[in-house]
């Protein structure tokens, strides 16, 4: 873990360029260590075709970034890719710090943020996978699950015991994510209303766009990852229909296989949605190529028939009134500010357009002493005609295609 307290972690920052998505990672790079508190006290780059397999960067630069190290004072070096155990070794021999990938930074991040259970236990498992393949010592070689002279009971290696022990937990918390997956998808299958969720990349202000639209108090601020834990609110559109808005963990370029993997079970609400509203950053430079990292976490996932709306966000900053995203219908791709509340006027009634239809055409005759079953229809429906009879109220409408499943015994038209 990296030593956060009082800002005791002074690091340098370390990284490979050879075109302009390097140049974006590099600079993301030093916000995320901005983030896990570290303090950044010097940058080293290296152009180079492909990444040396012993220092990451070429040996001669990778003396250059020891010396560097001396000189300010640092006892860190981060690196701007992930390593293999073999280039972490490599680099703390010759530099005599600590050294840091990207991936290791980002669990860092993602452990400081998780508060409820499941994130913790995601995080955690994200963390275990990196660590496994890293752990290296004397007698790995005669490292092998089940058997094996001097690989049992008392005679094995300190080293073996521990990926022992890391197996067993990485089991342990797959299993605690596949209960809490299947409690979710109980709810999920017996949920009442539609669901959006919120996507898009870090920062890119989808919490400030959940407090506009629902007052849910999600925290915000300016930070990569802020928001870590999905957090979900009731939301009335409109034209009447109550939908569930669900804010979702931002994703990042060069975003952890592992953390990917742990975060299924959370991300897997985003395949369940019946819409999506794809947040961006219109303030920054790399607008274009931030949608495109999130585009592919949803095609990883297997998301591409559910419909979606671009939020370009912060035209409070840009000013902006004419958004083009190349290969978004104009119609489906809105301006926002999630802070001042410009245009969410607009995003609320593409909404409306764009929500699959979750009612149906129906006339209902409901007793007198069912009062709670005509408040509930009425909540989710569109209720076009009332009409007081002797056995009860008549109504008419569009109404609510689950409120018609669970009262069609009342259903006369």
């Amino acid at each position: 873990m990296i030593s956060t307290e009082n800002k005791s972690t002074k690091a340098l920052l370390l990284g490979m360029l050879n075109d302009i998505s390097d140049e974006d990672s590099f600079k993301e790079l030093k916000l995320l260590a901005e983030t896990a508190g570290v303090e950044v006290v010097g940058e080293a780059v290296q152009k180079r075709n492909k990444i040396d397999p012993a220092y990451y960067v070429g040996k001669g630069k990778a003396e250059e970034v020891a010396q560097a190290v001396k000189t300010l004072g640092a006892n860190a070096v981060i690196c701007d890719d992930e390593l293999s155990p073999v280039q972490i070794r490599n680099l703390e021999d010759l530099t005599g710090v600590q050294i840091i990938d990207r991936t290791m930074l980002i669990l860092d991040i993602f452990a400081q943020r998780a508060k409820t259970s499941e994130g913790k236990i995601q995080v955690e498992l994200a963390q275990l996978q990196y660590m496994m393949p890293r752990l290296t010592g004397k007698g790995i070689e005669l490292s092998q699950e089940g058997g094996g002279i001097g690989t049992r009971g008392p005679g094995e290696t300190k080293l073996e015991t521990d990926r022992r022990h890391i197996r067993r937990r990485i089991h342990h918390l797959k299993e605690e994510l596949e209960d809490i997956q299947k409690s979710r998808k109980i709810i999920t299958q017996s949920r009442a209303y539609p669901v959006i969720s919120l996507i898009g990349y870090t920062n890119a202000g989808k919490s400030t766009l959940m407090n506009a639209l629902t007052n849910a108090g999600v925290k915000t601020g300016d930070r990569l990852f802020e928001t870590l834990d999905t957090t979900t609110r009731g939301l009335i559109l409109p034209d009447g229909r109550k939908v569930l808005l669900s804010d979702t963990v931002g994703f990042i370029r060069k975003l952890p296989h592992q953390l990917v993997d742990a975060f299924r079970a959370t991300l897997e609400e985003v395949k369940e949605a019946d819409l999506l509203i794809h947040v961006a950053d219109g303030s920054s430079p790399t607008v274009e190529e931030d949608i495109a990292v999130v585009n592919s976490v949803l095609k990883e996932l297997g998301i591409e028939k559910t419909p979606i709306i671009i939020a370009i966000n912060k035209i409070d900053i840009t000013g902006d009134t004419a958004i083009f995203i190349e290969g978004y219908n104009k119609d489906s791709t809105i301006g926002i500010s999630a802070l001042t509340g410009k245009n969410l006027d607009k995003l609320l009634d593409a909404i409306c357009r764009m929500l699959p239809s979750n009612r149906r055409k129906a006339e209902l005759l409901i007793p007198y002493d069912n009062a709670s079953a005509l408040n509930e229809i009425h909540q989710n429906s569109a209720i076009s005609e009332t009409e007081y009879l002797d056995e009860g109220v008549k109504i008419k409408g569009e109404i609510d295609i689950a409120k018609l499943k669970k009262y069609e015994k009342y259903i006369i038209g």
